[in-house]
């Protein structure tokens, strides 16, 4: 029987984890079930840092950025002596299913432990790069996005007023949802995502026609890892070729993981949760809890591992016709 389950949050923070488990523990809980919560991620579940959750733990953190549980990156739970040691935790403990919360390492784990282990595991997609397969939306990508929105929109004051070229580099990995989504949203002059191979001389001549043209004020977004160095080495293209430009390069790194969630991210956040929750109660296990086609499904762990989901081409096009998307 179903009665005592446990959940963790793995990989990098994001906005809206707190809202996940503010929703797994009241439906436990309502569901007559009892909550274990795990510190650390993996690392918690292989050195059993569990402790049971109540309602006052959850009460008033639905606003709140990070993860109550903490959370960490992993090696050891990539090997397997690790991976057992954790199922022998969970025997211990006497818990019955898991829930776990990450982006596409931790959900490839998330398989791999349920097939070894046929342990009762449900999965919870959550990253601001938004490139988890299977699943249109993750946790904290809306948050992630309306941060940058909101720092670019004061960046183009400056640009204005002072006549410069800024290079603004926003995370995202190998993925460019973020660029582009908040590229869009800001009407940059050019967006660079690694979706794309970059050219570099088109971005250039660009740029320098608008510069002779008078339009001194530019912002260029580009995904961290899209050319060598990122934003770094795009600032630095440019003050070779074109000394007389003023350039400069915000990179806004980690302040994209914090912060209070969006409403779109803590009703995205509580949904899954509810899905999950209720789905491993019900004896589902080795899936995760997708958002699709503006519908809540099911996506096999095995489908999400070691795939990553691809930026929208109808996005792309969009792009394309209001900034040079290179």
């Amino acid at each position: 029987m179903m009665n005592r389950i446990a959940v963790l949050t793995s990989g990098g923070d994001v906005p809206g984890l707190n809202a996940a488990l503010h929703a797994v523990v009241l439906i436990a809980l309502k569901n007559n079930v009892t909550v274990i919560g795990i510190h650390d991620g993996y690392d918690g579940l292989i050195d059993g840092r569990f402790f049971e959750m109540d309602l006052p733990m959850v009460r008033n953190i639905v606003d709140r950025g990070g993860t109550i549980l903490r959370t960490c990156r992993s090696n050891r739970f990539f090997e397997f002596e690790w991976r057992k040691r954790a199922f022998e935790q969970l025997k211990h403990h006497d818990i019955h299913g898991l829930i776990i919360i990450g982006g596409n390492g931790s959900l490839t784990g998330a398989g791999l432990f349920t097939r070894e282990f046929e342990f009762p595991v449900i999965g919870i997609p959550k990253t601001i790069d938004n490139d988890v397969n299977g699943t249109d939306y993750a946790i904290g990508f809306d948050t992630a996005s309306n941060t940058i929105v909101e720092a670019v929109d004061k960046i183009k004051d400056t640009a204005d007023s002072t006549s410069r070229v800024f290079v603004v580099e926003v995370m995202g990995r190998h993925a460019g949802f973020l660029a582009l989504r908040s590229g869009i949203s800001v009407a940059a002059s050019a967006i660079i995502i690694p979706e794309i191979k970059p050219d570099i001389h088109k971005l250039l001549s660009f740029v320098e026609h608008n510069w002779r043209i008078g339009n001194h004020s530019m912002i260029i977004i580009i995904t961290e890892h899209s050319i060598p160095e990122g934003g770094m080495g795009l600032k630095k293209i440019f003050e070779t070729h074109y000394p007389e430009f003023d350039t400069r390069l915000t990179i806004l790194g980690h302040i994209q993981r914090g912060g209070s969630p969006s409403a779109f991210d803590r009703t995205l956040a509580s949904t899954l949760a509810y899905h999950a929750t209720m789905a491993l109660l019900h004896g589902k296990k080795g899936q995760m809890a997708a958002f699709t086609d503006n519908k809540f499904k099911f996506i096999p762990l095995s489908e999400v591992a070691n795939k990553t989901h691809r930026v929208d081409d109808e996005l792309m096009k969009v792009a394309s016709q209001l900034s040079i998307l290179i």
